[in-house]
C-alpha cells in the first residue's frame, strides 16, 4: 500500500509519499515541500490572506500530481497552527475539499505533539533516560517529554519562528538589546514549563522539522568537516548548537546566505529560530542534542499503520482496488467477516451453476459477490431493518474504483437480501440508470438463497450441487453430517424472488 501524507504548517506544506510492507513498516519512497507561509501575517490578523490561500491551493494541487504519479491509495492531510487559528481557516479547507477532493483534520497542539513523539521513537533508539523533544514550527513549537518509549508530557505554544519574527522589529544584524529583548519575549512564555521540563532531569534534547535541523545542519559545518549524508540520529554537544546559534545571530542578511547547511528560503526566518533554540537549550539545561528527521508527517504514517493494519495486509495480498475499498468498508463496520465471505463464496457457486438461466456474465458476478460481502454492514447500525441500513451505507461509503452506477447496484443487491424484494416504483431502483435495474432481483434472488443457506453462520454448508427438471431446480446442499434444518427452513423462506426472477421453482435437499 501506498499513501501520501500533507502537513499544512504555518511556514511550509510538506508531502511524504510512503510505501507500506504488510508487516506495518513503510519506507519514504518521495518527498515534497512548498514554503507557502500560510502563517505570515495570518497569526496577528487571524485571517489566512487570498494570496495565502491561492499559493497553499496551488501547492496542494502540486502534490495531488505527484501522490498520483505514485498510485497511492490514500492521501492523509493534517492543517495545524495558521489554519487553527485563522477565522477563514475553514473557507480555505473547504475550497480545497471543493476543488481536490482532499480531506484536511485540523489537528490540536496536543495532537500535533503526539504524533511527532510517535514518529521520533521510531526513527531513533531512546533509553531509558529522559529526553524533551522540540519541534519549532512556524506558528506554534511541540515539546514532549519522553522517557523510554512512554510521553509524560505533552505540550504546545505559541511561540513558532514566524510569529515571533512578525512581532520583533531589529537591525541587521540584531543588536544586543535586541537580541536579549526577544528572549525576555521568550522567556515570558516558556519559563514555566522550561521549569516543568528541568524537573524531569532531561540530559538531551531531540530536535525535529526545520528550524532545528537547519541549526544543526549549520554545527556540522563549524570546523570544516564533511557533515553526515543524513541528520538522524546524528549527536552534537549542545555546545555545538549554540554555537551555530552565534554564528547566525552575528551575521546580517547578505552573510547569512553565504552559511554552510544555511536553507536559503530559511535566510529571513532563521535568526528568532535560533535564538529561540538557543534559550531552551540554556533554559532546560540540556548536554546532548539529537537531530531527528522524522516527525509530523511520519507519525501521521505510523498513526495509520497503527489504527489499519488489517487494510495494510490486505492491500499487500489484494491487488484489486475495489476488492481492498469493500472489506474497508466491510471491516470499518464491523462486518461479520466468516459469514460475509462463506454467504459471498455459495452466491457464487450458486451464480455458476444457474448461469443458463439467468444469462448473466463476470461483471454481474463480480456485483453479487461485492453486495454479499457488505449484504450485512447494516447491523453496525441496527438489526431491525438493518437491510436498509446496508443500503445507506453502502451509498455513502466512498468505495475507491467503484463507478458510482456500481455503488447505487451494490448497495441495491445488498438491499433486498431479506424481507421485500424489488420493485419498479422502489427508491432504491429508481436510483439506478434504466439498463442496470433488470439484473437487481436474479442477484439479489442469489444472494437470499446464499444467506439462507448460512443462516447459523457457522458455515454449515460446506458446498451445494444444483439440477433442474423441468421448472424445478434442486440444490443438494452438503454439510458433513451437521444438522442443517435452519438453513432449510430459511432458504424456504427467502426463495420467492429468486424463483420469480429465474423462472423456477426451487427445492433444497441436505445431504451429510
Amino acid at each position: 500500500m501506498k499513501i501520501a501524507a500533507i502537513d499544512i504548517g504555518s511556514n511550509s506544506i510538506h508531502m511524504v509519499v510512503a510505501s507500506i510492507g504488510a508487516a506495518g513498516h513503510f519506507v519514504p519512497v518521495d518527498r515534497a515541500k512548498e514554503s507557502v507561509r500560510l502563517g505570515a501575517g495570518t497569526l496577528k490578523t487571524h485571517s489566512l490572506s487570498s494570496q495565502a490561500q491561492a499559493d497553499g491551493l496551488q501547492a496542494l494541487r502540486t502534490f495531488q500530481r505527484l501522490a498520483e504519479t505514485h498510485e497511492v491509495e490514500r492521501i492523509l492531510a493534517v492543517a495545524t497552527s495558521a489554519v487553527r487559528e485563522a477565522e477563514n481557516g475553514g473557507d480555505f479547507l473547504a475550497e480545497v475539499s471543493r476543488e481536490l477532493g482532499i480531506h484536511v483534520e485540523v489537528i490540536t497542539g496536543a495532537e500535533e505533539a503526539r504524533l511527532i513523539h510517535l514518529a521520533v521513537i521510531n526513527a531513533l533508539e531512546l533509553g531509558e533516560e529522559p529526553v524533551v523533544i522540540v519541534d519549532i514550527g512556524g506558528g506554534s513549537v511541540e515539546f514532549v517529554v519522553s522517557q523510554g518509549k512512554r510521553a509524560v508530557l505533552l505540550d504546545s505554544r505559541k511561540v513558532g519562528v514566524i510569529r515571533l519574527a512578525e512581532g520583533w522589529t531589529t537591525s541587521d544584524p540584531p543588536t544586543a538589546d535586541e537580541v536579549e529583548e526577544l528572549e525576555s519575549t521568550i522567556s515570558d512564555a516558556l519559563d514555566a514549563l522550561a521549569e516543568q521540563i528541568r524537573s524531569h532531569e532531561v540530559g538531551t534534547m531531540i530536535g525535529t522539522s526545520g528550524t532545528a535541523l537547519n541549526v544543526a545542519a549549520i554545527a556540522t559545518h563549524l570546523d570544516d568537516g564533511q557533515p553526515p549524508p543524513r541528520l538522524n540520529a546524528l549527536k552534537m554537544k549542545a555546545a555545538e548548537v549554540l554555537r551555530a546559534r552565534d554564528l547566525i545571530v552575528r551575521r546580517d542578511r547578505k552573510k547569512r546566505q553565504r552559511i554552510l547547511g544555511l536553507e536559503r528560503r530559511r535566510v529571513d526566518i532563521i535568526v528568532p529560530g535560533a535564538i529561540l533554540l538557543g534559550w531552551l537549550i540554556e533554559a532546560v539545561g540540556v548536554h546532548t542534542f539529537t537531530a531527528c528527521d522524522w516527525a509530523l508527517r511520519e507519525g501521521m504514517i505510523l498513526d495509520f499503520v497503527g489504527r489499519h493494519g488489517q487494510d495494510i495486509a490486505d492491500s499487500d495480498s489484494t491487488t484489486d482496488v475495489r476488492r481492498r475499498a469493500i472489506l474497508h468498508l466491510a471491516r470499518r463496520l464491523d462486518f461479520e467477516a466468516e459469514h460475509a465471505q462463506h454467504t459471498a463464496w455459495l452466491a457464487g457457486k450458486l451464480f455458476d451453476q444457474t448461469r443458463r438461466l439467468h444469462e448473466l456474465g463476470p461483471r454481474e458476478r463480480n456485483w453479487l459477490e461485492e453486495a454479499a460481502l457488505l449484504h450485512d454492514v447494516g447491523n453496525h447500525v441496527a438489526h431491525t431493518g438493518h437491510q436498509k441500513h446496508s443500503y445507506y451505507l453502502i451509498r455513502n461509503g466512498e468505495l475507491m474504483g467503484v463507478e458510482p452506477d456500481e455503488i447505487a447496484l451494490i448497495a441495491a443487491i445488498a438491499r433486498y437480501h431479506r424481507k421485500s424484494g424489488p420493485k419498479d416504483r422502489d427508491e432504491e431502483m429508481l436510483a439506478l440508470p434504466e439498463r442496470l435495474r433488470p439484473v437487481v432481483a436474479p442477484l439479489a434472488g442469489i444472494l437470499r438463497i446464499a444467506d439462507g443457506l448460512d443462516r447459523s453462520h457457522f458455515g454449515v454448508v460446506r458446498d451445494i450441487k444444483t439440477t433442474r427438471r423441468g421448472d424445478v431446480l434442486t440444490i443438494r446442499a452438503f454439510t458433513g453430517g451437521r444438522d442443517a434444518e435452519l438453513e432449510r427452513w430459511a432458504v424456504r423462506r427467502k426463495a420467492d424472488v429468486f424463483e420469480r426472477a429465474l423462472g423456477v421453482r426451487l427445492r433444497v435437499e441436505m445431504e451429510d
